[in-house]
C-alpha cells in the first residue's frame, strides 16, 4: 500500500508537468451572452486565466470591449448579465456558486482572502466607468423602464433602484421561498414563484396598493409563469402537488405536466396544454426544463420530449392542436425568445453532416410554423444564439475543434453552408494568448461501438501523434450524468476543462477515448431515461467497461496500459471500472466521485414519518448499494489519485473521505490530492490547472515511467 498525500498549500506551486497542462489551460472561456432587447447591444462574461469581466459590443461592427476590471483570479464568477432595454446599463451578479445541487449563491472563497466576497448585485454603464454595487442579492430583474432592479436575498424578494447603493428594502415578505422574478411592462407588478415545500404558488405582487395576487392557487406545483404581451394573462406550468400513495422505487414512472393560461382580472385559470401520459412526455430535464414562452400571435411555445427528442411546440393560448415546429433526430437546447416574440432561436445537434450528432449548431424558427433553419453548419460548434434587436444578426458562442471559443455573429440570412464560414465574425481573436497550445491541439474522431447489452455508443477519439507503437490509452468518463461530450469544444466552462484535459493527454503520447454512455442527452429519450440506471442499477457501467474492451482491441493500443478518469458522476463510474475491472483498467484518477449511493442521497428520507414504504422499497435499498462501487471494494486492486475539493456543493466531501479509508484497510495503492475551499467546479484558475495537471501527471508516472 502508499498513501501519498498531496497538499495544496499554495496553488502556484505547480509540478513541470502541471506547467505543460497551463499552456493548454490559457484559452479564455465566455459564458452568459445577452442581448439588450431594444438595441443591437450584446454582453457576455469572459473568462481569462481566472479573471473574470464583463465584456460588450454593438452592432452593426461589434467590436469586443472590456467593461469592468477585475484583475485577479479570486474564484468569484460573473452571472445573470442583463442589458437594460435602452441600452445605458448592464447588470450582472458577481459572486457565488451558481451551479451548486445546496448552498447555491452563497459565498465562496478558494483565493483563502481573509473575508469572502459577498454575492452582490453590480452595475455600470454601457460606455464604461465604474463598477458600483448596488446590494447584496440574486438573480435580478430589471424592469422595463431601466429603473429598478428586484431581486432574490435570503429566498425574499428585494427592491433598489438601478442608480441606489447600499439601500435596497425588502420589498416584501412571503413563507417559502421565492424565485422567478418577471415585471410588467409598466414595471409596476412582480410576477414570481414561492416555493412551499409540496407545493408552489405563483403570485403578483402589486407595487402600488403593496398587495399580493395569487394566482388560481392549488395544492400543486405551479412553475415558469410568463405574462401575455398585454400583461393581461399568465401562462405557467402546472404538476401536481407532493404525495399520494408510495410507488416503486425502481421503475421509471411517467411525470405528469400541464400548461395553464390564467386571466389576471378574473383569477381563472384554464388548461390548454396536457403532455401525453407516456415516459416520453414526462415533463422535460434537459436545459430549461419546459422553456415556456408567451409568443407572438398569442402562441405559447414550450420544449417537450413526447416524440423521443427534446423538440419546441407552439400551441395557441386558448388551446388546440399543438405544432411541432422542429422536427428530426435532434435535441433543442439553450433556447431564446427573440426581442420581437416573433422568432425562437436554439443551438441543436443537426446540420448537413452526419457527424452533427457531436456537435452544437444554431438554428432559428418561426413560433407559428415549422420553418427551422440551421444558421452555422461545418465542423465548428456554435450555441448559446441570440437574435439581435434588429433582426438581422445573431449572436452566439462558437468555437472548432481547434480554436478556443469566443462571442461571434452573423447575418441572419448568410449562407449557412461549411463552405461560407467566413459569414462568422470572431469577436475576440487577439484576446487569445499567444502561448496557449491551440497549435496541438487534435481533432478528436467519432467513434461508435456497442455495449454488452446492446446499447450503442458513441465516444470521442483523440489519436496523438507520429508512430506506430502500441500507446497507453485513457478512457475519459464525463459528469453530470445528463451531458453529452461533443467533436470539440464544449459549451461548459467545467467540461471546457476535461477537452483541454483530454486534449494534453493526447499531446503527451495518450490515445484517449471519451464515452458518452446512457443517462446522456443527444441520442434520444430512451438513451437518457434508461432502466436500471444510478442507484437502481448502474447498468450505465456497461458501456464505460465497452469503451475499455473497444481500445484493447485496437491495435494502436498497448492493452496493458489503459486508464481511467473522470469527475463527479465520471468519478462515480470510474470507482466502478476499478472496483469491478481492474484487469482492464489498470489505474485511474477518481474526481470527487460519488461511491456510495446510502450517502450521495438518502433513499430513505422520502418516506420519514410515513408509515407506508414503497412496494419495492427494501430492494431499492439493496440494488443501491450494488450499484456503489464499496461494493465491489474486494476486488478493487488497481492504484488510484483521488481529487476532491472540500468546499463542494454538488458531491459531499465525505464521499472520498469514506472511500480512503475502505481503500486503506483494503490494502489498495492510493494517492490524494485535496483543494482547500474551492468547490465541485474548479472557480480557482490556478486550482483547475493543478487538478488536471495532477491527473496527468499520474497517467505518467503509471503508464509512461514504469
Amino acid at each position: 500500500m502508499k498513501n501519498l498525500l498531496l497538499l495544496l498549500f499554495f496553488p502556484f506551486q505547480l509540478s513541470a508537468q502541471t506547467n505543460g497542462f497551463a499552456n493548454f489551460k490559457k484559452y479564455p472561456f465566455p459564458t452568459e451572452l445577452c442581448a439588450s432587447s431594444k438595441t443591437n447591444k450584446i454582453a457576455w462574461a469572459f473568462d481569462e486565466q481566472g479573471k473574470r469581466n464583463v465584456y460588450v459590443a454593438e452592432g452593426p461592427n461589434y467590436v469586443p470591449r472590456k467593461l469592468t476590471n477585475f484583475t485577479k483570479d479570486d474564484g468569484q464568477e460573473i452571472t445573470s448579465i442583463k442589458i437594460t432595454d435602452d441600452g445605458s446599463t448592464v447588470v450582472f451578479v458577481r459572486g457565488g456558486e451558481h451551479g451548486g445541487n445546496w448552498e447555491t449563491g452563497l459565498p465562496i472563497n478558494p483565493a483563502h482572502d481573509a473575508q469572502s466576497f459577498k454575492v452582490q448585485i453590480a452595475r455600470i454603464a454601457f460606455v464604461g466607468g465604474e463598477t458600483k454595487y448596488i446590494s447584496e442579492g440574486d438573480y435580478p430583474s430589471v424592469s422595463t423602464d431601466g429603473k429598478k432592479v428586484a431581486f432574490l436575498k435570503s429566498g425574499q424578494v428585494w427592491l433598489s433602484s438601478i442608480d441606489s447603493f447600499g439601500v435596497a428594502k425588502n420589498l416584501f415578505t412571503t413563507r417559502g421561498t421565492v424565485r422567478s422574478l418577471e415585471w410588467n411592462n409598466e414595471g409596476t407588478e412582480l410576477l414570481f414563484v414561492s416555493s412551499r415545500g409540496d407545493h408552489a404558488l405563483i403570485g403578483i405582487f402589486n407595487l402600488e396598493d403593496k398587495k399580493t395576487k395569487w394566482i388560481a392557487p392549488s395544492f400543486n406545483h405551479d412553475s415558469s409563469p410568463r405574462w401575455s404581451i398585454d400583461n393581461k394573462k399568465i401562462v405557467f406550468v402546472r404538476r401536481p402537488g407532493t404525495g399520494g400513495a408510495p410507488d416503486s422505487m425502481l421503475v421509471n414512472k411517467h411525470q405528469p405536466w400541464q400548461i395553464f393560461v390564467a386571466d389576471v382580472a378574473t383569477n381563472k385559470a384554464t388548461m390548454i396544454y396536457t403532455a401525453p401520459k407516456t415516459l416520453r412526455g414526462s415533463i422535460p430535464t434537459t436545459h430549461g426544463g419546459v422553456n415556456l414562452h408567451w409568443a407572438a400571435d398569442d402562441k405559447i411555445v414550450f420544449l417537450s420530449y413526447q416524440d423521443g427528442q427534446p423538440h419546441l411546440y407552439a400551441v395557441a393560448s386558448d388551446g388546440g392542436t399543438p405544432l411541432l415546429l422542429t422536427p428530426g433526430e435532434f435535441m433543442c437546447e439553450h433556447i431564446n425568445l427573440s426581442s420581437d416574440k416573433k422568432f425562437l432561436t436554439f443551438s441543436a445537434n443537426t446540420g448537413n453532416n452526419a457527424l452533427d450528432i457531436e456537435r452544437r449548431h444554431a438554428c432559428i424558427v418561426s413560433v407559428d410554423k415549422a420553418d427551422m433553419r440551421v444558421l452555422t453548419n461545418g465542423n465548428g460548434l456554435e450555441w448559446t444564439p441570440i437574435l439581435n434587436n434588429d433582426s438581422k444578426t445573431v449572436a452566439f458562442i462558437a468555437a472548432t475543434p481547434t480554436q478556443s471559443p469566443l462571442v461571434a455573429v452573423k447575418n441572419v440570412n448568410a449562407n449557412a453552408s461549411a463552405e461560407n464560414s467566413s459569414a462568422i465574425k470572431f469577436l475576440g481573436n487577439n484576446l487569445i494568448p499567444t502561448d496557449f497550445k491551440q497549435q496541438k491541439l487534435v481533432t478528436p474522431q467519432q467513434v461508435i461501438f456497442k455495449s454488452a447489452d446492446g446499447f450503442t455508443i458513441h465516444g470521442q477519439l483523440f489519436l496523438p501523434e507520429g508512430g506506430a507503437t502500441k500507446k497507453p490509452a485513457i478512457v475519459y468518463v464525463h459528469g453530470g450524468p445528463p451531458r453529452q461530450m461533443l467533436l470539440g469544444w464544449h459549451y461548459s466552462d467545467y467540461y471546457s476543462n476535461a477537452y483541454a484535459s483530454n486534449q494534453y493527454l493526447a499531446s503527451l503520447g495518450f490515445v484517449v477515448l471519451s464515452v458518452n454512455y446512457r443517462l446522456g442527452i443527444g441520442y434520444g429519450y430512451e438513451f437518457h431515461n434508461p432502466e436500471k440506471g444510478g442507484a437502481s442499477g448502474g447498468a450505465e457501467y456497461a458501456d464505460v467497461k465497452a469503451a475499455g474492451e473497444w481500445l484493447q482491441k485496437q491495435n494502436f493500443v498497448n492493452p496493458e496500459k489503459i486508464g481511467i478518469y473522470g469527475g463527479s458522476y465520471g468519478g462515480y463510474l470510474t470507482a466502478m471500472a476499478l472496483a469491478r475491472d481492474s484487469k482492464l483498467f489498470a489505474a485511474g484518477v477518481d474526481i470527487h466521485g460519488v461511491h456510495d449511493w446510502g450517502m450521495a442521497q438518502s433513499i430513505m428520507s422520502e418516506f420519514d414519518g410515513k408509515t407506508e414504504k414503497a412496494p419495492d422499497y427494501d430492494k431499492a435499498i439493496q440494488i443501491a448499494r450494488s450499484s456503489s462501487p464499496i461494493a465491489d471494494i474486494k476486488t478493487w486492486t488497481s492504484p488510484v489519485l483521488i481529487i476532491h475539493a472540500d468546499d463542494d456543493r454538488n458531491v459531499r466531501f465525505n464521499q472520498s473521505t469514506d472511500l480512503i479509508n475502505r481503500l486503506e484497510k483494503q490494502g489498495v495503492n492510493y494517492e490524494t490530492l485535496m483543494i482547500v475551499d474551492d468547490t465541485h467546479h474548479w472557480f480557482l484558475w490556478e486550482n483547475a490547472v493543478t487538478v488536471y495537471g495532477a491527473v496527468a501527471d499520474y497517467f505518467v508516472k503509471k503508464f509512461m515511467k514504469s
